[in-house]
């Protein structure tokens, strides 16, 4: 089938890459010439896995680039509409951007179309997608609006799309639904993994997927409301892992213990600093404003958010706590993006931190291994960016760990405790057991658990010394 997807940001270029890996020909538009001519370039302008390869593979044939929409309207059965919601000052979904181009998708319609929401849209959106356009020419009868939300992380986006837990379909028509079957027929008939070149299953692959098929609104709905239940659950943690700290337990045992009632299961079950990137903090504001034109007060994301915000807040107590002072302190800082797997700053809490502490007066010595270049960006220009976690953690009062990237949890620890001025982690992951790191020598905090410090002793009799463990 011929495709069109509108918008080349982590959600068009993703989508126009995997249908074409599903064998449809795609084209790609953007309004931005320069960012059509860097992706024809083979630029590829995000970290994500599979995604260069899928590009290089389909690129000019099955996967090509335009900024000319209304020739890629003409040219195809089905429009995926990608193109970004940002929030506005009263955190609802700023939708000018879909209605541009349902504007202009009706101006050049030859034939019967599919417009797709594939951006993450407020419930009704599909509505107004159809008001436009009939109000900018197109015949009632000539096409359709549905709602196929994404459910992709950054740093799995490909094989989530490729291999998703369910492909939600919301369309209002039988002949709409027809046409996205038949898009997504390689993925629920199973051909595409008996493919040799199909990208490889991540563990607990659910092949083929489920088909769910429901109105455009509940779709829509769909995806606001996953997205607030699965931030709901980072906040749940945090706050039981902020009781843990109180009361002497430990937030991991506790997290073994919930995680395995098949009920409630073990993902995003994950203490840290808190929920960021560019889905959770935006889709938790515009579905609650949402629910307020309703007429419901969604309280219960008023808490989600409130927690989320509190809990860097509790991570810099930690940090003065370990530090004292902050001024003039030297910190090593391993991580800028929001989650590892991604080069994204976007609400990441690391980045939300270092502007803190550089605030606080204290110098930065940052690594992250793919987020760098866009950190600069944003952060001021006296944090030092360094090439590896040892040149960052070298002579710092304390190294802070902000993103659970896989080579952070594998640190080479005597090295290190060398490098370090005070042998201080403050863990925002969890990455490392305390005892490991307190064997180690190093004065460990972390989130959820007691904090650790190694206490020298000299053994009877014998020059010799040793640690063990101390909690504080």
């Amino acid at each position: 089938m011929r495709i069109a997807v509108v918008g080349s940001g982590y959600v068009g270029l993703v989508a126009g890459a995997c249908f074409a890996d599903l064998g449809h020909e795609v084209v790609l538009v953007d309004n931005d010439a320069q960012k059509v001519a860097a992706l024809e370039s083979g630029s590829v302008p995000i970290h994500e896995q599979f995604l260069p390869e899928l590009l290089e593979r389909h690129q000019g044939s099955r996967l090509t680039f335009s900024g000319n929409l209304a020739k890629a309207v003409r040219a195809s059965s089905a429009i995926f509409v990608a193109v970004g919601t940002p929030p506005n000052d009263a955190g609802e979904a700023d939708l000018s951007y879909v209605e541009s181009v349902a504007r202009e998708v009706a101006g050049a319609i030859n034939g019967y179309k599919v417009v797709v929401e594939k951006s993450t849209v407020p419930v009704y959106t599909s509505n107004w997608v159809r008001t436009i356009m009939l109000r900018n020419g197109a015949e009632p009868e000539s096409f359709d609006v549905a709602s196929n939300p994404e459910f992709l992380r950054e740093g799995t986006a490909v094989t989530d799309f490729l291999y998703p837990d369910r492909i939600v379909l919301g369309a209002d028509h039988e002949r709409c639904a027809a046409v996205l079957r038949e898009i997504y027929a390689p993925l629920t008939s199973g051909k595409y993994y008996q493919r040799p070149d199909a990208v490889p299953a991540p563990e607990r692959a659910n092949v083929p997927p489920p088909l769910i098929v429901t109105s455009a609104k509940s779709a829509e709905l769909i995806k606001h409301a996953s997205n607030a239940f699965l931030a709901m659950k980072i906040s749940f943690v945090n706050a039981v892992a902020s009781i843990c700290e109180s009361v002497g337990a430990d937030v991991q045992q506790v997290c073994q213990g919930i995680g395995s009632d098949s009920r409630i299961g073990k993902r995003f079950l994950n203490p840290g600093i808190g929920y960021g990137g560019s889905c959770f903090p935006k889709d938790l504001t515009a579905f609650r404003a949402v629910a307020r034109e309703c007429g419901y007060e969604f309280r219960l994301l008023d808490e989600v958010i409130r927690i989320n915000e509190e809990q860097r807040h509790r991570f810099l107590r930690k940090v003065r706590s370990a530090l004292w002072t902050l001024r003039g302190k030297r910190l090593g800082v391993l991580g800028l993006a929001f989650k590892g797997g991604t080069d994204d700053i976007r609400e990441s809490p690391a980045v939300l931190l270092v502007q803190t502490l550089l605030q606080e007066g204290c110098t930065v010595a940052a690594y992250d291994p793919a987020a760098m270049d866009r950190a600069r960006v944003v952060l001021p220009a006296n944090v030092n960016y360094v090439s590896d976690p040892y040149e960052a953690a070298s002579g710092a009062d304390a190294l802070l760990i902000l993103t659970e990237w896989e080579e952070f949890a594998a640190l080479d620890l005597p090295r290190l405790r060398v490098r370090l001025k005070y042998p201080i982690i403050i863990d925002g992951r969890n990455l490392y057991h305390p005892e490991t790191m307190t064997a180690h020598g190093f004065t460990y905090y972390s989130v959820g658990r007691q904090t650790t410090t190694p206490e020298v002793i000299s053994s009877a009799g014998a020059d010799s010394k040793k640690i063990k463990v101390k909690n504080a």
